[in-house]
């Protein structure tokens, strides 16, 4: 199985939690783990151009997304890679592939919910399985004591 951890990260925050999610999926064996961290020269006039990363997401089994919560949604570059898989919208390229997605913010909850939103919605638009947090708000370990 190859899965990709696509993401932006401008305080390295987002980048930690992207290496730890990298991580624990190359724990198991059996998973091939891609880890792209989005840059500023990557967008060329407002547009995100990689191809070779478009190319290789195609040939993925799932994709995580993450992007810090910047004013209620994800940042601006996030959402420059997002807009440049239109081509893969368009031929569902990534159908039936798992997405999952996550953020930080520095609020309490800061609206990471509506930031989380976007990418199920970007994920569902593309035709893949979100997948969500499968723990409940009072979970012992207090991972998703805001249940989101």
């Amino acid at each position: 199985m190859k899965v990709a951890v696509v993401y932006f990260s401008q305080t390295g925050v987002t980048a930690k939690l992207a290496g730890a999610v990298a991580e624990g999926l190359g724990s198991h064996g059996q998973i091939q783990v891609t880890e792209h961290r989005i840059s500023g020269t990557e967008i060329i006039e407002g547009r995100f151009r990689n191809q070779p990363l478009l190319d290789e997401l195609n040939g993925c089994d799932g994709i995580l997304f993450g992007s810090p919560t910047y004013m209620g949604s994800v940042a601006a570059q996030f959402k420059a890679f997002a807009d440049a898989t239109s081509d893969q919208w368009c031929e569902q390229l990534w159908a039936g592939k798992l997405a999952a997605g996550f953020t930080c913010g520095s609020g309490l909850n800061g609206d990471q919910t509506a930031t989380l939103q976007y990418m199920a919605t970007l994920a569902n638009q593309q035709g893949m399985l979100w997948m969500g947090l499968d723990l409940p708000q009072n979970d012992d370990k207090g991972i998703n004591r805001l249940g989101c």
